[in-house]
């Protein structure tokens, strides 16, 4: 098992305009915003030569784009404004995809808040239409010149939707999972950016945490005791109606080898004629229908639980990468039914007084597949009460036993849990991350 070492408070803080901070990324050491806490990180389960995980860790400064107006500056006459950062990369079929995703993800996300700067440091809400030419947040020379009214002393004919600068954040995170996918898609080749891989990111920016989740990784909230889920999976079988719906509007992208319906198991074609029970992209429950011929052809989701797959192909529906993904002895594409877009769930860090037992957990499937949240919570609990509050390593030793649970105890009959079930057979990545204490965010 390889474990990584945190390092202390003044070795990461470190900082550099979009993306140039002190990092962690691969094997390196995991390093933390906390002043007195580091998060821990571990990766690998040690059971494979080539460990497709990747994780990240950033303290990225956003400067805004140049202006000539501005004010409230920051790092020498820089406006702008910074965000913690971290991330894990479950690669799949190679490791291209998630180490560039974890080398870049974070640019991304920072290019997109420099258009926001302005707006996000503006209490006042978000203008709904921005001036011709103008950046976001900043003043329409031409008002001022020419005395024009406001956009408030305007009529109104019509209601205007009311938009948070959380909306904003949470939109600027997406179009950069966007803007990343596109980055794999373009340099592919040249880059040998082999797979794909899911991607999970917990950002946390003006006393909130924004987790995006895109694939089967998960996060949780342990405060005090009680367990907040930050993201759920996106999988064939949580996604069924989305992926069906598509097919219903596309059908050429199923290249008649498939069919968009769902079945408790394959049709036999004696059973033509017969009715079976069914569900189409409309339907939370099962009806019955006349077996016809089209029903033959193969589902396009099929399996149950992990076991679940996409055209018989993928086990993911959202990530990053895979654009040259097909069915195998097939020229049909996979990446069509594949969104690279997460869900977001936001977390106020500033809403609860949190102490030093309290985390948030991320964790690639390795984790996860052999461990329910309650037995993390349990683990995490363990852990920190044996140490003192105030030892920097705590967080560190928590992702260690949680890797070291998951991954079993080699026996006869193979890795085994201490419940004699199979241990993860997956790498395995954890960050522990913590929320509260005698460090404050900064």
């Amino acid at each position: 098992v390889r474990f990584v070492s945190c390092t202390t408070p003044d070795e990461f803080r470190g900082r550099r305009s979009c993306g140039t901070s002190g990092r962690t990324r691969g094997e390196q050491g995991a390093g933390a915003f906390l002043t007195f806490f580091p998060p821990g990180r571990v990766i690998n389960a040690g059971k494979s030569q080539h460990n497709e995980d990747q994780a990240c860790c950033e303290v990225v400064f956003v400067e805004q784009r140049p202006s000539p107006r501005g004010s409230g500056e920051l790092d020498g006459g820089r406006k702008g404004f910074y965000f913690h950062y971290w991330a894990l990369f479950d690669g799949h079929a190679g490791s291209g995809a998630a180490v560039m995703a974890s080398e870049r993800l974070h640019l991304h996300i920072c290019e997109q808040l420099r258009e926001l700067v302005g707006i996000l440091q503006d209490p006042s809400p978000p203008p709904v239409c921005l001036p011709h030419g103008a950046e976001p947040g900043s003043a329409d020379p031409s008002t001022e010149e020419h005395g024009e009214l406001p956009n408030d002393a305007l009529p109104r004919f019509h209601l205007e939707k009311a938009v948070s600068h959380e909306s904003l954040v949470i939109g600027a995170i997406e179009n950069a999972f966007k803007h990343m996918d596109d980055q794999i898609e373009q340099e592919r080749a040249t880059q040998h950016l082999a797979g794909g891989c899911c991607a999970l990111a917990a950002i946390y920016l003006m006393g909130k945490f924004y987790v995006a989740n895109a694939g089967d990784s998960r996060a949780i909230i342990i405060r005090n005791g009680e367990i907040i889920p930050m993201s759920r999976e996106f999988t064939p079988e949580t996604e069924r109606q989305r992926l069906q719906f598509l097919a219903l509007l596309r059908p050429e992208l199923l290249g008649k080898e498939f069919t968009p319906l769902e079945f408790p198991r394959r049709i036999q074609p004696k059973e033509l004629g017969k009715k079976m029970l069914y569900r189409d992209q409309s339907m939370n429950g099962w009806a019955y229908k006349k077996i016809e011929e089209d029903d033959l052809k193969f589902p396009l989701i099929f399996g149950e639980g992990k076991k679940a797959r996409m055209m018989a192909t993928i086990g993911v529906t959202r990530g990053l990468g895979d654009h040259d993904l097909k069915v195998f002895s097939s020229n049909i594409r996979i990446k069509p039914f594949l969104s690279c877009f997460p869900e977001v769930r936001v977390y106020d860090l500033t809403q609860y007084e949190h102490c030093p037992d309290d985390v948030l957990v991320l964790g690639t499937d390795g984790l996860w597949d052999v461990t329910n949240d309650k037995e993390v919570a349990a683990v995490v609990m363990e852990v920190l009460t044996s140490y003192e509050p105030n030892d920097p390593c705590r967080y560190t030793m928590v992702a260690q036993e949680l890797v070291l649970r998951s991954r079993g105890v080699l026996k006869e009959r193979g890795w085994r849990l201490p419940n004699d079930k199979l241990g993860s057979g997956d790498d395995i990545s954890v960050f522990v991350i913590p929320l509260g204490g005698p460090g404050n965010y900064t």
